[in-house]
C-alpha cells in the first residue's frame, strides 16, 4: 500500500496521487468509468485525486463531478487537490484576447465556488495557485486564501511552480501556512534538484508534489533512450516497468516528494504503486542522473 504523507496539521495526503488533468480527454467520460479509475487507485491507498480548473478545458472537473454525484461514498474516501489562477482563451473563457493569470480575491473565490459546484463537493481539501502571477497583490491573494480555509470551503492551500521568493512573499501575508508547491521533477527534468528548487524546500520541511514525473511523455522517446535503457534494466531486475523505476528515483529523494501519476489507462492505473517496490541505492540514483544529464556529475 502507499505510504501516507503529512503536509500540514490539517492535511495529510497519498505519497502517490494520481493526476486527472487527462480525465476529460478519455474516448470514455462515463461516471462509471471515472469511478473505476478512482478505485482502482484506492486498492492501492492512493487516495489523493490532482485536479485544476483548467484541465480539460475547464472540464475536468465536472467529469470527476459526474462520478462523485452517483458514488457519493467515494467523496469521504479521497483527498481533492485543484488549482486555479490561470485564465486561457479556451472553454468558459474562450472569448479572453490572451493567456493571464488572475490572483485577485474576486478571481479565486469565484474559481473555488465554481470547482466545488463542478466537483458536487462541499470542501477542496487542497488549492494551489497554480502559476506565479507577476501581477500579484500578496496582500490581497493572501487574505483570500485566509478566508477560505477559514470558511471551512478549503482545508489546506499551496502554491505551484513557485520559486523561492515567489513563496515567501505569498507567505508573508498569510496567516495560514502554505504547505506544498508542485513542480515539475523527472528524470528528465532534473533541474530542482540542483539549482536550488528543491533545496529550499528540504530545508523547511515542505513536501514538494512532482508533476509530470514521466517527462510528458518524453521518457519513451528519442529524448529520454540513453536513461531508459538504464531504467529498462533495473525494472528487469526488479520485475517492474521502466515507468515504476523513474517514479522510484523521485521517491528516492529525502525531501519526500509527491510524484502526480496521470494515465486514463485502468491497467497502468492499477500499476502506479509499482514504484514503491523499488529499491534503488546511492550509486543506482546517481547512475539513473549520470545516463540522464549525459555526462558524469560535476
Amino acid at each position: 500500500m502507499t505510504e501516507r504523507l503529512s503536509l500540514s496539521g490539517q492535511l495529510e495526503i497519498s505519497r502517490l496521487v494520481y493526476g486527472m488533468w487527462r480525465v476529460a480527454d478519455d474516448a470514455d467520460t462515463s461516471p462509471a468509468h471515472v469511478q473505476a479509475k478512482i478505485e482502482a487507485c484506492l486498492a492501492q491507498g492512493i487516495t489523493t485525486m490532482d485536479q485544476a480548473d483548467i484541465y480539460g478545458d475547464y472540464g475536468a472537473e465536472e467529469v470527476m463531478g459526474a462520478a462523485l454525484k452517483a458514488a457519493p461514498a467515494l467523496r469521504d474516501k479521497i483527498e481533492i487537490v485543484t488549482k486555479c489562477d490561470i485564465v486561457a482563451p479556451i472553454g468558459k473563457y474562450s472569448e479572453k484576447r490572451v493567456k493571464y493569470y488572475d490572483t485577485s480575491a474576486a478571481h479565486i473565490t469565484a474559481s473555488v465556488e465554481a470547482s466545488l459546484t463542478n466537483m458536487a463537493t462541499d470542501r477542496i481539501d487542497l488549492l494551489l495557485i497554480h502559476r506565479p502571477d507577476p501581477l500579484m497583490d500578496h496582500h490581497e491573494t493572501g487574505a483570500a486564501l485566509d478566508a477560505l480555509v477559514a470558511s471551512g470551503k478549503v482545508r489546506a492551500v499551496g502554491v505551484s511552480n513557485f520559486k523561492l521568493n515567489d513563496w515567501t512573499l505569498l507567505q508573508s501575508a498569510m496567516t495560514t501556512p502554505l504547505c506544498t508547491n508542485q513542480v515539475e521533477a523527472s528524470v528528465l527534468h532534473f533541474a530542482p534538484f540542483i539549482d536550488g528548487d528543491i533545496a529550499w524546500m528540504q530545508e523547511r520541511g515542505i513536501r514538494p508534489m512532482a508533476w509530470s514525473p514521466l517527462g510528458g511523455g518524453r521518457l519513451f522517446g528519442e529524448e529520454g533512450a540513453a536513461v531508459r535503457a538504464v531504467l529498462d534494466r533495473i525494472a528487469g531486475e526488479q520485475g517492474v516497468d521502466a515507468t515504476a523505476v523513474a517514479v522510484a528515483w523521485l521517491l528516492a529523494h529525502p525531501a519526500k516528494l509527491a510524484p502526480v501519476m496521470g494515465t486514463n489507462n485502468l491497467d497502468r492505473i492499477r500499476a502506479i504503486s509499482d514504484a514503491a517496490r523499488v529499491e534503488l541505492d546511492r550509486e543506482t540514483w546517481f547512475e539513473i542522473l549520470t545516463a540522464a544529464w549525459g555526462r558524469e556529475v560535476p
